[in-house]
């Protein structure tokens, strides 16, 4: 008996039966090959995926900063960097 079922369509034609694999596999596809051979695309396309919200907050920050001409530069950790120097 044919039974029916959703779907989800990535940006290739792979079908997913949910859709956070669907849209991992598009995340894996717009990173292309990570690691050796590409072994760790998966991985990376996941973590991106899991901290969606943090990414999304530092581009925001990243595209009003730099929209802002006078924008102030904050540099972090200079004195370790002062260190390594010397």
């Amino acid at each position: 008996m044919a039974v029916r079922s959703m779907a989800f369509r990535d940006s290739k034609g792979g079908l997913h039966g949910d859709l956070q694999k669907a849209t991992l596999e598009d995340l894996a596809g717009v990173l292309g090959r990570v690691g050796d051979e590409g072994g760790m695309t998966a991985g990376v396309a996941k973590l991106i995926f899991e901290k969606r919200a943090e990414i999304e907050r530092v581009f925001a920050e990243h595209d009003a900063a730099n929209g802002e001409k006078d924008a102030a530069v904050v540099r972090l950790h200079v004195a370790d960097a002062a260190a390594e120097h010397i």
